[in-house]
């Protein structure tokens, strides 16, 4: 998997998608303190330990690193930067019961947007299992011989490791 650049300056958000989400009772927001807990343990019990991990640094910043997806009190779907290294949005992710209703896609530009108002200008999506989802929402390019990345060096933990 490649590594992909987004230029945030230039980034486009949907806003009337989001709009509509939210006349749907979709929000988008960032998770309140007494969520985080709540929140890291979800991904966990959905995705990965790393990706547990990357969201418990992400969403103990202040302010939080990331949004989420939330309608009438359930758990759409995340979205993070700055976990693994600064710059570096991800991990993201939406339920399996939610996907293909756009919320990856708003999720991805809202994220991008908090970080381009925190003062970034580009961001880098490390890791991409979807380089046309992208390219095609934020404008992404791949970046030349960025495999395997910054996870090149990581720990091969397996369940059994403890």
């Amino acid at each position: 998997m490649t590594d992909m650049l987004v230029k945030l300056y230039a980034l486009a958000v949907d806003w009337p998608a989001v709009m509509a989400h939210q006349q749907q009772g979709i929000h988008y927001r960032q998770p309140l303190g007494s969520e985080v807990d709540w929140i890291i343990q979800w991904v966990g019990d959905r995705f990965s330990a790393g990706w547990r991990s990357e969201v418990a640094i992400a969403l103990s910043q202040r302010p939080p690193r990331g949004l989420i997806a939330v309608q009438e009190g359930e758990l759409l779907g995340f979205a993070c930067y700055d976990a693994a290294a600064l710059g570096l949005f991800g991990p993201m992710a939406v339920a399996e019961p939610y996907r293909g209703r756009g919320i990856g896609r708003l999720l991805l530009q809202l994220t991008l947007d908090q970080m381009r108002t925190a003062g970034y200008a580009y961001a880098v999506i490390g890791w991409v299992s979807s380089e046309a989802f992208y390219a095609k929402n934020v404008g992404a390019i791949p970046i030349p011989n960025s495999r395997p990345g910054l996870w090149q060096t990581a720990l091969k933990i397996s369940p059994s490791s403890s």
